[in-house]
């Protein structure tokens, strides 16, 4: 109880000078008594230190089954102070994609009027509004997906009740289900590789079909229970769509907005309880291993593995009769939430060569993943996890259509093209088997790079074309696409390193924030140059002093201007991107710019 209220006394009630209206149509008689409040001014670290300390305590009252206790600190970092100030933030100023309006039209909002919305946050809450659709079609895809824009005022209200539902459905979570928590795919790779290095096995590969377009409302709201957040989640389910100015209802109580801050956690709420039901067949099996002999309940729920990622999920064991079994368990789980497997991309394969002919393994996340007899290593396999034949033939397509839309445009505003592109691509697999694909990948763009200077200049030989566009580098590269200062980035400039599965028990509630923000450097895409810096601020924001976490928005910052000679590693520092965007308001008021007094 003392706990308790020491809490509610840091996190407080709204300070007097911050009463402000979002809307007039609110608050009739709006007061605002400091108009040039930013959020510079906000004491950030403290803000994130007092939510985190309440999320520790609802994850560990979670984990222990104290419910009344739980419910207690989530009703009070809803009302809190410095929750909806961190929920306003990440909304507006965290979000990627700040600048996507709703039905009310409001894409981002003015410095002051983000402390109007954590105000408003405070009053009772309104009936949820519709969001606006959005067919935005992706690659690979024929069909377009539905993405439901909900408001401003819905987005912040629903990162203020995320803030209070991850950690307690943190401590419940499946140990297999990746997506979540700092919990990526690469992650789900590891799994599948620790599941498979023994020995090989039958896999089940299946992906559900519309998963967030046809989630059964009744079937949500039952895993969620009595939460003090069940009425919000249903307003926001049956808040319906505006699509041309029509507003359509859900259809039969089923669908989540894609677009949503909470709509990733509540799918995954949805999908909750698929390993429990695939160990509860498990536990009827009595079957015997590969040597013949019999075996208990205890390993068999071992060898039968479900690992999923998201919608994407795979069973494996080393029997087919069980996968088989298995698939029809989990399908009549997914009758009862709604959902059904997508026929087409339901397969079944083995992960050895000699059972599958040609086409050995499967494809998961972008990944191909299969086995080999070698006599080289201890148990006679050795695992292949590559990236999938799909991924690289995208990527290249992806990178020709640049230099084909990009014929005439000079050679450094190409490579500012070409760069991110082969970075975050080469970044993604950099954890796996990847060089020779690398390599491969390089040859295949310098030849289309030849072509594109060859075409520039028809009359100039091709010594000439070699000296202007593929000059040599240093020592290291002999024919680099370079135009200036601009360097194309090749994909095996990208070291291999391996990548370090999570441990399974380790939560980023729990006490031990060290491991947590030590992965950060380790996880695949991390540049070299964040790494370095990660390792001299021990995994610490240089502004505020709190560790860098793997789900925060990271920034380099450089101490000195790079035009008075501060472009090197010792002139840089790592923040949080809303650090970086506090010390640059703090440059600019330092040094302001020189008024212009007249005509030059």
């Amino acid at each position: 109880m003392n706990k308790a209220k020491t809490l509610k006394r840091r996190l407080g009630n709204p300070k007097p000078f911050l009463r402000v209206a979002w809307d007039t149509d609110y608050i009739p008689d709006p007061v605002c008594i400091n108009p040039n409040l930013k959020g510079r001014d906000i004491n950030w670290k403290r803000v994130e230190k007092n939510v985190f300390k309440l999320q520790k305590l609802i994850y560990r009252a979670s984990s222990r089954g104290e419910i009344r206790k739980m419910r207690k600190y989530q009703r009070l970092l809803t009302k809190s102070y410095y929750p909806r100030l961190l929920a306003v933030r990440r909304v507006t100023q965290d979000n990627q994609g700040q600048k996507t309006a709703g039905v009310e039209g409001i894409k981002n909002l003015p410095p002051m009027q983000d402390f109007n919305l954590v105000e408003l946050l405070n009053t009772r809450y309104s009936k949820a509004s519709p969001t606006r659709r959005v067919w935005r079609p992706k690659p690979g895809r024929d069909e377009k997906p539905l993405l439901g824009i909900p408001t401003m005022y819905d987005r912040a209200l629903q990162a203020l009740v995320q803030l209070a539902m991850e950690p307690e459905w943190e401590a419940g979570f499946e140990p297999n289900s990746y997506g979540l928590f700092g919990r990526s795919a690469h992650d789900a790779i590891g799994a599948i590789f620790d599941c498979i290095k023994h020995q090989p096995k039958y896999v089940l590969h299946a992906d559900i079909s519309k998963c967030m377009s046809r989630i059964n409302h009744d079937a949500l709201l039952e895993q969620i229970g009595q939460s003090p957040y069940r009425r919000l989640v249903k307003q926001w389910l049956k808040s319906g769509v505006f699509d041309n100015k029509e507003l359509h209802q859900p259809l039969l109580g089923v669908g989540i907005p894609q677009e949503g801050v909470i709509s990733p956690l509540l799918a995954n709420i949805a999908l909750h309880g698929m390993e429990e039901r695939l160990n509860e067949f498990a536990k009827t099996l009595d079957t015997k291993n590969h040597k013949g002999n019999q075996i208990g309940w205890q390993n068999q729920v071992w060898s039968l593995s479900l690992i999923r990622y998201g919608d994407d999920f795979v069973i494996l064991h080393e029997d087919i009769k069980v996968v088989l079994q298995a698939k029809t368990v989990i399908q009549e789980w997914f009758n009862q939430v709604g959902l059904e497997l997508k026929s087409e991309k339901t397969k079944i394969a083995h992960t050895l060569e000699k059972y599958e002919g040609n086409k050995p393994g499967f494809d998961f996340l972008g990944f191909t993943i299969r086995q080999r007899q070698i006599k080289s290593t201890e148990l006679g396999l050795k695992t292949l996890i590559k990236p999938s034949s799909k991924s690289i033939k995208t990527h290249y397509r992806k990178l020709a259509d640049i230099c084909n839309a990009n014929k005439t445009v000079p050679a450094k505003a190409l490579i500012a093209k070409l760069n991110p592109v082969i970075r975050g691509w080469a970044n993604y697999f950099s954890a796996l088997v990847s060089k020779e694909i690398f390599n491969k990948l390089d040859m295949l763009l310098w030849k289309r790079l030849w072509r594109w200077a060859s075409r520039r200049h028809p009359n100039k030989s091709a010594a000439w074309v070699k000296q202007k566009y593929f000059p040599k580098v240093k020592e290291t590269r002999n024919w680099a696409f370079k135009d200036g200062e601009y360097i194309l980035n090749l994909h095996r400039d990208v070291l291999i390193i391996r990548h370090i599965k999570v441990k399974g028990n380790k939560s980023p509630y729990c006490e031990d924030s060290t491991y947590w923000s030590n992965r950060v450097g380790k996880c695949p895409g991390v540049k070299k140059e964040v790494t370095t810096l990660l390792k001299r601020q021990k995994s610490k924001c240089a502004f505020c002093g709190l560790a860098l976490r793997p789900n925060d928005l990271r920034s380099v910052d450089h101490i000195r201007l790079r035009s008075k000679g501060g472009d090197n590693i010792n002139n840089e520092q790592l923040l949080h991107r809303h650090c970086h965007d506090t010390r640059t308001d703090l440059d600019k008021k330092i040094y302001p710019k020189p008024k212009v007094t007249g005509f030059t």
